[in-house]
């Protein structure tokens, strides 16, 4: 209530019917009509941007809060899955980075001295193993894939029920002790091979051959990937989780990983147009497309409900839910992908193309 010391004065001449002169009258404003205050007598309402920062910390996959995973379709549209490398620097622990590199390098080191070194390791038998079961490059190639993509997938359709026997962690191990050895033979064999089949196509010196390819693999490799978006993670530093993303690369498609997978090998069958880089794409091909079914079932079962939503949102073909209307993209979409993990593979994949004298000079000495 107003102070009466606050109150203006009101300057009001009238003219007197009796004295027939001027007076003055010091008189306050009608006062209005006081109501007392009232408290809790309705809900609350909660401001949007505060509505949009509640929604955001229970979304958020390592951070960054300045993100808002709600705000990805419809108004009114919720996202059931995490906001895909959202990355908060502030937010990591320097004591977990120091035990991922160290964890990174005891790996290396025992895949060197139990799988690569052929002096200690197992990998030049077990690649002399598969090969000899055919003198034909692409079928052992073919059988190589094979036995990675049944080692990789069956451990990884048995992840639920390994984790609750042994545990996240020792799970993890276990996937990535035996699945890593598997894919560095088959990557080897097909460096030291890839020119030995039967020749089919030559386009190598044909213009802008090797420029659609160098972009096509360099695109490949920011579909193949997203999966590492927490390294901690992989290295089991963190407690493995099965993630259901839903923003960034996902709005592209539901399955990157097969999509990747699928440019580079296109790519590369172009660029080498032999049987072997044939061969090499139908397995790879194939053990993606299982991928697609198997990892649509795995996350049906852990999420339920809240997967039929994102399915219904994403596509497997790229930009399917885009151009049908059922994935609505946000007008900052694009900030989706101006993170650090997409920046970090970007960097190494410019590094691994510079590198590749190295990489394919290192696998020519193992003679596999």
């Amino acid at each position: 209530m107003a102070s009466p010391l606050s109150l203006p004065i009101h300057l009001h001449f009238s003219r007197s019917t009796r004295l027939n002169q001027r007076t003055l009258s010091l008189a306050p404003p009608s006062p209005k009509p006081f109501k007392a205050p009232t408290f809790n007598t309705k809900p609350t309402q909660i401001p949007p941007i505060c509505d949009r920062l509640l929604r955001l910390i229970p979304r958020a996959s390592i951070g960054e809060a300045e993100t808002d995973a709600g705000e990805t379709a419809e108004p009114g549209e919720r996202t059931v899955g995490e906001d895909s490398a959202a990355f908060d620097l502030g937010q990591q622990k320097m004591k977990s980075w120091v035990y991922f590199g160290a964890i990174l390098g005891a790996v290396l080191f025992a895949l060197d001295v139990l799988w690569i070194d052929p002096s200690t390791g197992f990998g030049t038998a077990f690649v002399e193993a598969v090969g000899g079961l055919s003198d034909s490059h692409e079928v052992t190639l073919l059988l190589l894939v094979l036995i990675f993509a049944t080692v990789h997938s069956g451990l990884a359709s048995l992840r639920a029920s390994g984790e609750k026997l042994i545990g996240e962690r020792a799970f993890r191990v276990l996937f990535a002790g035996s699945s890593l050895p598997l894919a560095v033979s088959t990557i080897v064999y097909f460096i030291n091979h890839r020119y030995d089949g039967t020749q089919l196509w030559q386009v190598q010196s044909v213009p802008g051959i090797h420029q659609f390819v160098w972009i096509s693999s360099f695109i490949s490799f920011l579909f193949l990937y997203p999966s590492t978006f927490n390294l901690l993670e992989v290295a089991a530093v963190d407690k493995p989780e099965l993630h259901m993303w839903e923003t960034g690369i996902i709005r592209i498609t539901r399955h990157p990983q097969m999509v990747g997978q699928v440019l580079w090998c296109v790519a590369h069958t172009i660029w080498i147009g032999n049987s072997v880089a044939i061969a090499a794409s139908i397995g790879l091909i194939g053990h993606h497309l299982f991928g697609v079914w198997n990892g649509d079932r795995r996350l049906s079962l852990r999420y339920g409900e809240a997967f039929d939503v994102l399915k219904s949102r994403t596509s497997v073909l790229p930009f399917a839910a885009i151009l049908d209307g059922r994935q609505k993209l946000p007008k900052d979409y694009y900030k989706e992908f101006i993170r650090l993990p997409y920046l970090t593979i970007t960097f190494l994949t410019l590094g691994a193309y510079l590198a590749q004298p190295l990489i394919q000079a290192a696998s020519y000495r193992l003679h596999w």
